[in-house]
């Protein structure tokens, strides 16, 4: 007698926040996949980032359709990462796919990643190769910063980004050994190790709607991901405090020898006060940098859940 062997799961996690134009287009691509040939079976995580559109209706009514399709719902805005941390923890497959719900990510490119998983990869980095309804501002602004990123960290970070990825179950479960908060969710993985590949992909305009990267979440990101996982800002500041050190004794050696070797006597309160700016300037940024790692640790000891769950379905 054969034995029936049921074919693998992989779970989809899609952070959404008012997305209710784009998740019909989502699930519909990711239904249209050729499945069978992959021998695998899809589950659908949708985290709803507490959206204030039609976007929790379109989940339900998605899941009332199709089983296979799960959702959570945030009690607040927690944030994209949050909303890919959540859906992993609760994500049951072999592996799963992390991607955004506004369709640039194209999920035809999952064929690609599982491929590469069943090669050996346990994380499969989707790179941006193109990308495409992008100023050549965007571009040039996000190589600089991958590129800032990779030298600060010491992190093998694709240069030219990633938000798309597939993780095996052995890095899921690694991943959730370290509930850290205020860090970057890739930088986690990047540090967590284990086999990783790089696909490069072609990411797409959004079918709708704009963009919930504010300029400000942008920025809040760039510090969780080189505060949270690097200790590049201490080592700087020191630096620089060594720097400004030995500028100031050898300005005192300078005036010292002009006073009693050339007898010119010491003068300059213009000089004095672009000084006394400069240095008390540094000493600012350098508490403030310091004010960011005392936070972390404040807030890592007050052990607030990084999300709240206000509704389940299907998990």
């Amino acid at each position: 007698m054969n034995d029936f062997v049921l074919p693998q799961v992989l779970s989809i996690v899609v952070p959404a926040y008012n997305e209710a134009e784009n998740l019909p287009l989502l699930y519909e691509r990711i239904c249209a996949l050729d499945w069978s040939a992959m021998g695998l079976e899809f589950e659908l995580v949708v985290v709803d980032d507490h959206s204030t559109d039609g976007t929790s209706a379109v989940i339900d009514r998605l899941a009332a359709s199709n089983p296979r399709v799960k959702c959570l719902r945030f009690s607040r805005n927690f944030g994209s990462h949050a909303g890919s941390t959540a859906g992993l923890e609760h994500a049951t497959g072999a592996a799963a796919v992390v991607l955004a719900a506004d369709l640039q990510d194209p999920p035809e490119t999952i064929p690609s990643l599982v491929a590469a998983w069943r090669a050996g990869a346990a994380t499969v980095w989707a790179v941006r190769g193109e990308r495409e309804g992008e100023s050549w501002q965007t571009r040039i602004t996000a190589q600089i910063f991958y590129s800032l990123i990779r030298r600060m960290t010491r992190m093998a970070m694709p240069p030219q980004g990633v938000d798309f990825f597939l993780l095996d179950r052995v890095v899921i479960e690694a991943l959730r050994t370290a509930p850290e908060r205020n860090t970057s969710l890739i930088a986690q993985i990047q540090w967590l190790g284990f086999e990783q590949k790089n696909l490069v992909y072609t990411k797409q305009a959004r079918a709708s709607g704009r963009s919930k990267w504010t300029l400000s979440k942008r920025i809040k990101l760039s510090i969780d991901w080189v505060v949270g996982v690097s200790y590049f800002p201490i080592r700087f500041m020191s630096a620089i405090g060594l720097l400004f050190a030995s500028f100031g004794f050898l300005y005192a050696l300078f005036l010292i020898v002009r006073r009693f070797v050339f007898v010119v006597p010491v003068e300059g309160w213009t000089s004095l006060i672009s000084v006394v700016l400069i240095t008390s300037g540094v000493q600012l940024v350098m508490l403030g940098v310091l004010g960011e790692y005392l936070w972390r640790s404040f807030d890592a000891s007050r052990q607030r859940p990084r999300f709240i769950i206000e509704r389940r379905r299907g998990l």
